[in-house]
């Protein structure tokens, strides 16, 4: 249950309409803050489409926040996206196991236990980021750990606000439940 009622497009002024487009109930929460809302949408659009690091290690690390942290929302919409960027169930289920998942190439593995280090503590270790150094150039590295920070505060506010996973989207948790 949201902690504040969801809006719909007729509670908005018609300049800020589109910030429901489409209808996600983060969306619907963080559109009382139209300004933050349109500054939020920006910054995951840039790390969706326009980084360099890559759509498969991106999502691998945006799924393991979710995972990691059990924030069902989170989760759920990044399986589906993981799929559309290339993610296999196998895979999906490689980054639910984590780091030590027999099928994970050893870029994986770390980008897996940099997310793993950022989510249960203030950052990256000093050695998993100076192994991901010859994996990843200078502006990956930033790109990942922009990514992992995001995401950290995008779980952060769906649990804080209550934001509660939609119905087409409970599909994922049965498919691929939370440890």
């Amino acid at each position: 249950m949201p902690r504040l009622p969801y809006l719909d497009v007729d509670d908005l002024a018609p300049e800020d309409r589109r910030l429901l487009d489409p209808p996600l109930n983060l969306f619907r929460v963080l559109a009382y803050c139209p300004e933050g809302a349109r500054l939020f949408g920006r910054m995951g659009i840039w790390i969706r489409f326009k980084t360099k690091l890559g759509p498969r290690l991106r999502q691998m690390a945006i799924l393991r926040v979710g995972a990691v942290t059990r924030t069902e929302y989170e989760y759920s919409h990044h399986i589906e996206l993981g799929r559309q960027f290339g993610l296999s169930d196998d895979d999906i289920r490689a980054v639910v196991a984590g780091p030590d998942a027999g099928s994970l190439t050893e870029v994986e593995r770390l980008v897996l236990t940099a997310t793993d280090e950022a989510t249960t503590g203030v950052g990256i270790g000093a050695e998993t980021f100076e192994a991901l150094q010859g994996h990843l150039d200078e502006g990956m590295l930033v790109e990942l750990t922009m990514t992992i920070s995001y995401y950290n505060g995008v779980v952060r506010m769906l649990n804080s606000l209550g934001v509660d996973v939609e119905s087409e989207y409970e599909r994922y948790l049965e498919e691929f439940p939370l440890p």
